[in-house]
């Protein structure tokens, strides 16, 4: 099918897209790399009024690092931060980069596009989350800030409001005793998950502390502190990634709650979960263990 009739503008000051977002009231629709929002309006499961391209704005484009976080504009392409080497200082975020679709759709698919989507099988929106990332929504009465773990409402359902735009996301850089881990299982590779998990692990004192966020197994990604099961684990005496599988079996449980369909049932999306949720805490574990400040793939 083809995209229902709708007009277009391209405008190259922030001020004036805002102003044609606001104009449209709520008819209109935001594009950057139209990688998730072009195939909707080919099946005109949305039908815009107005279409507002984003892509001539200076200012959307900045990949900056400043301090202790890593800038990223709403223009700036997935391929762009996965090669650039301001990405290196997160190390969650080059985990997880190869698993998003495939190489083409990254040349073209934003960053922010991929959070504004909300997909609850995607990638980038759980790594946001584990990391609380903060974004910037930016409207006619200006911007404000949210954090990751409260712009998610449910599957495609978000904090922005219709004359809204996620300018940018903000993720903190890893600190020194911090390890990663990221994986997921598809049926083929760039399919949405069946299941995944991102992890984050760091060290105080000698004793971890890890946060897991999982996603493709709610309507959002779910995120969960798993320091005590982590904690627990690492005082046996086997393999930590088989130590965890007792401790995270209750949290999986609790976590995975979508209904099955043809291509797993709820019961299949919790083991592969806690398969995934303990390998993945394991190597991130080890990673902070030995101080390793990057992880890349």
């Amino acid at each position: 099918m083809k995209a229902a009739p709708f007009a277009y503008v391209r405008p190259s000051r922030l001020s004036d897209a805002i102003a044609e977002l606001a104009e449209t009231r709520g008819g209109g629709k935001v594009i950057a790399g139209g990688q998730s929002l072009a195939p909707v309006l080919a099946m005109r499961l949305a039908r815009p009024d107005t279409l507002i391209d984003i892509n001539s704005i200076e200012e959307l484009r900045a990949l900056t690092r400043s301090g202790s976080a890593l800038h990223i504009g709403a223009v700036v392409r997935q391929r762009r931060v996965e090669r650039d080497p301001l990405s290196r200082s997160v190390p969650l975020l080059r985990l997880a980069l190869p698993w998003v679709g495939h190489r083409e759709l990254r040349s073209r698919g934003t960053v922010c596009g991929s959070l504004a989507h909300a997909d609850p099988a995607a990638e980038l929106p759980a790594v946001a989350c584990c990391l609380d990332a903060e974004l910037t929504l930016t409207g006619p009465s200006g911007h404000r800030r949210v954090s990751a773990r409260d712009f998610f409402h449910g599957a495609m359902t978000t904090a922005l409001t219709p004359d809204e735009i996620l300018t940018s996301v903000r993720l903190p850089v890893a600190a020194e005793g911090e390890g990663f881990g990221f994986a997921e299982i598809a049926r083929r590779h760039g399919d949405f998950a069946l299941a995944g998990v991102a992890v984050r692990v760091r060290l105080r004192a000698g004793r971890p502390e890890a946060t897991m966020t999982a996603f493709g197994v709610s309507d959002r990604p779910v995120t969960r502190d798993v320091s005590e099961q982590l904690a627990a684990a690492v005082t046996g005496g086997d393999a930590l990634a088989g130590r965890l599988k007792g401790p995270l079996s209750a949290v999986a449980d609790e976590i995975v709650d979508t209904d099955g369909d043809v291509h797993a049932s709820t019961d299949y999306r919790r083991r592969l979960l806690l398969a995934l949720a303990g390998r993945e805490l394991s190597k991130a574990y080890e990673r902070a263990r030995d101080g390793a400040e990057e992880v890349t793939t």
